[in-house]
């Protein structure tokens, strides 16, 4: 028999006396409340009632169990109708969790009612056996709203312009396959020309700016087609939305840049590691606490953010919607990763040890950073390296996703110390790791194995 070994377990098992959970609806809630008994040891009372999703029925609720001394409110994910009960209760000073709807699920073969569900999950918290999700203070909660305002209005642009192309390959207009981007100076000129009535493809092409009036020949065919005055309406409306969206994109980015300007990120503490550059974390995988946040100017972040191989304002503004700049809250880059849903977790069972999906995660975090890993694959750069070494041994895709991890640490160390700087390792980083003695001797043995007497010179160079 082996020695039992002891292992240290992260967990949380004290016992809340005074617990609350709420099965959340969209118009109402079921409400558990378990407290000890008055008079007799070691029982617990239960009392369950609904309550609506008003705002004056959960004021006058966190009232109620403001005075019942409840130390903990648990309240299940169910689509957003948890939010009014979240904001309103912990306004009232409770202390509130949010829990995954995966972890709460009640015992299998049990009738499902609301009523049961509320105990059950009033019992999971008062023991402690739910983790709360993160939910940020309400001028982060605004941050993310814009964030996230403004990606969806990238996403409609981007079917607007969809539908533009596809209009086009109707009226059998092929400038598409000439351009590079039919709303370019040169594409959008064309359209409006169009659309005023202009049909000749040689007057056409002379619209063309820059590099496209090399291609104006290509041009001239590729504009003989059928726009008709069908086609001219319905590219006026599409041109017009565009316009619209892009003035909102604009509106939407200037209130989310003074959203993020008056959030708090993290300062540098005296004795930080001075000199280390963010970018070796990505090969180390540094598992190092988050300093306290403090006042820093926005304008920095984003600056040495963008230093980051692919990364732009826009992606990194995304970025930071979702993960905040205080670091703090998530403790280390391990953990942001883990909450990111970039690293996979793993599977252990008896002498086979494998590794799970990553899961789905926060999907416009990871639209962004896949975003940024796209554009860093193809640079001459550590990231990009990292890449194509990964590439070797593993899909592209799956590639694609070590390298957001990657990034997310480089990011993670970024925010949590506002004095470090990006600096690139060079994409031959792996190469000067290389001790060349081992390495020699390594391919002498090979050699030798194939019959071979070689005899190494050292180059004058």
């Amino acid at each position: 028999m082996q020695q039992p070994i002891e292992v240290q377990v992260d967990e949380h098992e004290q016992i809340v006396e005074r617990v609350t959970a709420i099965d959340v609806a969209k118009a109402s809630g079921m409400v558990c409340l378990r407290v000890p008994h008055e008079s007799i040891p070691g029982r617990r009372v239960t009392k369950v009632w609904p309550v609506a999703a008003t705002t004056a029925a959960l004021v006058e609720l966190g009232d109620h169990l403001r005075c019942e001394r409840v130390q903990r409110v648990v309240l299940e994910s169910t689509s957003d109708y948890w939010r009014p009960f979240y904001y309103l209760l912990e306004a009232a000073g409770l202390t509130v969790w949010l829990v995954n709807a995966a972890q709460v699920k009640n015992v299998p073969g049990r009738p499902k009612t609301d009523k049961i569900d509320a105990v059950w999950l009033a019992k999971l918290a008062e023991r402690s056996m739910v983790s709360p999700s993160l939910v940020p203070a309400e001028p982060m909660r605004q941050v993310r709203d814009l964030a996230r305002a403004r990606f969806d209005l990238v996403e409609d642009r981007t079917r607007v312009k969809q539908r533009v192309e596809k209009l086009l390959e109707d009226a059998l207009i092929k400038i598409s396959s000439v351009l590079t981007d039919i709303h370019g100076v040169s594409g959008r000129a064309m359209i409006e020309a169009l659309i005023a009535g202009q049909r000749s493809p040689k007057a056409l092409a002379e619209l063309a700016k820059g590099r496209a009036r090399t291609r104006r020949a290509a041009l001239t065919e590729a504009l003989e087609g059928r726009f008709t005055d069908h086609h001219a309406r319905l590219a006026r409306m599409l041109l017009d939305q565009l316009d619209d969206l892009s003035a909102r994109i604009d509106q939407v980015t200037d209130l989310l840049d003074a959203a993020i300007t008056a959030q708090p990120t993290a300062s540098a503490t005296a004795g930080a590691t001075a000199g280390a550059t963010a970018s070796a974390t990505a090969t180390t995988g540094a598992d190092e606490p988050a300093q306290q946040p403090t006042a820093c100017g926005y304008t920095s972040a984003v600056t040495r953010l963008c230093a980051i191989p692919g990364g732009g304002p826009d992606s990194m503004r995304a970025v930071i919607g979702e993960i905040g700049l205080d670091m703090s809250v998530f403790g280390t880059p391990a953990r942001l990763c883990s909450w990111a849903k970039v690293a996979p977790r793993t599977v252990q069972s008896g002498r086979k040890t494998g590794r799970a999906r990553t899961g789905k995660g926060n999907p416009y975090l990871k639209a962004a950073l896949a975003q940024i890993a796209t554009g860093a694959a193809k640079t001459d750069t550590f990231l990009g390296e990292r890449y194509r070494r990964l590439i070797k041994r593993m899909p592209k895709a799956k590639a694609l996703v070590a390298l957001q991890r990657s990034i997310l640490v480089i990011i993670y160390h970024l925010l949590a110390d506002p004095t470090a700087e990006f600096t690139d390792l060079g994409a031959d980083f792996y190469q000067r790791r290389i001790d060349r003695a081992r390495r020699t001797t390594h391919l002498l043995r090979q050699l030798q194995a194939l019959g071979y007497q070689v005899q190494l010179t050292e180059d004058a160079a």
